[in-house]
């Protein structure tokens, strides 16, 4: 009932949260049900006198994207049951009349602006850093130097792909994997700098319009670059005096 009801798309940002599959790989589910009145009793809106055998039933969740999801949980003054219930109706009256029309959807576009785009990338030195980065990301780039051994190829290659894992999945496997991961990408880190290799990266955010909106939404891109040490695009910039 939730799905049907909400399109198959989140309540805020109108995005598609089931992709089509490629030649290679199957659908992707990229939605997420979450709940308005947490089923946790240290959740965001836990309330002690709903009904525990309604916690998970249509009426106390919402459909969302993985950015929008963090986002009502992480401010949870703002976004209180009242407005998600009320965000999630206007939704759902949104698809209905969007169902009755014969109106077609805008080619989506995504933009970079000066003020959300990283001027340069910051050197990052352990796992809680790298994963504050990619956390609730919608997309991902994801590179390095050219690689000169096996060694190198597996280090890299490991590396890069438990970062990538946990910006596809990661806020959904609770925080003893959060812990495991924070660890093994920081054992990573070094590694890679016994190679002779920095790890750098940045969060910037583009403007997503087209499809059904009738306005921009932030589209958060994490950008993360393995490189050499002797590269010469890598520069050292003064830190100021805090006290100045």
């Amino acid at each position: 009932m939730l799905w049907g009801k909400s399109g198959n798309k989140c309540a805020i940002c109108k995005r598609d949260l089931v992709l089509e599959s490629t030649g290679m790989d199957i659908e992707s589910v990229v939605g997420e049900e979450c709940h308005i009145l947490s089923a946790q009793r240290n959740g965001p809106r836990f309330d002690s006198t709903y009904p525990a055998n309604k916690l998970n039933n249509y009426g106390n969740l919402v459909l969302l994207c993985r950015v929008h999801h963090k986002m009502i949980d992480d401010q949870k003054e703002t976004y209180t049951p009242d407005i998600i219930l009320q965000l999630k109706q206007t939704h759902e009256q949104w698809v209905e009349a969007k169902l009755a029309s014969d109106e077609e959807p805008k080619p989506l576009r995504f933009r970079k602006t000066k003020e959300k785009t990283a001027a340069f990338l910051t050197r990052l030195d352990n796992g809680k850093e790298v994963l504050n980065i990619v956390e609730g990301s919608c997309a991902a780039s994801y590179d390095h130097d050219e690689l000169l051994t096996e060694q190198e190829v597996e280090q890299v290659g490991e590396f890069l792909e438990v970062v990538q894992g946990w910006g596809d999945i990661g806020r959904e496997l609770g925080p003893a994997r959060r812990t495991e991961t924070t660890f093994r990408l920081s054992q990573g880190i070094k590694e890679l700098n016994d190679l002779g290799f920095l790890v750098f990266g940045a969060r910037e955010v583009h403007e997503m319009t087209g499809g059904y909106l009738n306005g921009v939404t932030d589209w958060p891109v994490s950008i993360i670059r393995v490189l050499r040490k002797d590269n010469p695009e890598i520069m050292a910039i003064p830190v100021e005096d805090q006290n100045d």
